[in-house]
């Protein structure tokens, strides 16, 4: 006798395809949660290069580099100092009139420096779970800034709503802007030195590290707050909260100017001390630690969970 084969019914088929669904479905999460793993991993490794590329710097110059030069905002931050010590002598050697002044050259944003250097992204100031971004010109965000303490943006108020700002390795105090690790009188196991932050969307300038506004992160505001930052300008302030990117463009007396660090990374920043440790910091923190964290000579108790 023969027999017919006998093949998948619609039903069953429509069974199958429902079973793969579910499968699916449930997996993806998980791969999701192990690939920000990943890019947590590697930005907690950019962090600790950043940590080291800091100390190699000190050794050699016996202090830290300022966050902006003497003459301000456009002549070369941090994050063009920093360039020998992340394997970026080259660019460093092009980058034309570092601590100059306009009669003296161009800023980062005029060529040769867009040509050569700042229209560049460097993966070490990158982190991989952000989104990059070139808001003007080409020249492009990154995603770590340098603590400049407890108040605003360079840390130069020295009280803001009755918050006292308690020195930090970066920030202006008393008309000073570079500082060794030997000022760190709280200890460098307990002060910030490098945090996330994200790169804004369009002509938001959060993240646009060559600018010298946007390259220091205050403790004001908590790790990813949902209160806003505060941009100079409406013009740089792209506000989108449902982004984790909520800002304002008018600063005030009481709200100036100041960036908080932001991430990516599901429940709060990562954050590399000035000992060049790399710790991760839950968006829940208690905020007088947070504020603690960040001054270099405030005496404080607390430190870092």
């Amino acid at each position: 006798m023969v027999r017919k084969s006998r093949g998948f019914t619609l039903v069953e088929l429509l069974v199958v395809i429902a079973i793969i669904g579910v499968l699916v479905a449930m997996l993806l999460p998980a791969v999701q949660a192990a690939r920000e793993a990943a890019r947590r991993s590697s930005c907690a490794n950019n962090l600790k290069q950043l940590g080291i590329a800091m100390h190699n710097y000190h050794d050699i110059h016996k202090k830290l580099p300022p966050q902006v030069s003497a003459s301000g905002c456009c002549w070369g931050t941090w994050q063009v100092r920093i360039l020998p010590f992340i394997e970026q002598q080259a660019a460093f050697d092009l980058y034309r009139n570092l601590g100059g002044t306009d009669p003296t050259g161009p800023r980062y944003g005029a060529a040769p420096n867009t040509t050569n250097v700042t229209t560049k992204r460097f993966e070490m100031l990158t982190c991989p779970s952000d989104q990059p971004q070139a808001p003007l010109s080409g020249i492009t965000s990154h995603n770590y800034a340098v603590n400049v303490g407890n108040t605003n943006a360079y840390g130069s108020q020295a009280t803001l709503n009755g918050i006292t700002h308690g020195g930090a390795p970066f920030g202006l105090r008393s008309g000073r802007w570079v500082w060794g690790l030997a000022d760190i009188l709280d200890g460098t196991s307990n002060t910030l030195m490098v945090g996330e932050v994200l790169q804004g969307r369009g002509s938001d300038l959060r993240g646009f590290t060559w600018w010298g506004d946007a390259s220091g992160f205050s403790t004001y505001l908590p790790p990813n707050a949902t209160a806003p930052d505060v941009v100079y300008t409406p013009g740089y302030c792209n506000n989108q909260p449902q982004l984790n990117l909520p800002c304002t463009g008018t600063p005030t007396t009481t709200n100036p100017s100041m960036y908080a660090s932001r991430s990516r990374h599901p429940g709060g920043v990562q954050v590399t001390l000035c000992d060049a440790s790399v710790r991760f910091v839950a968006n829940t923190i208690d905020i007088n630690v947070w504020r603690a964290s960040s001054t270099s000579e405030g005496r404080e108790a607390s430190q870092l969970p």
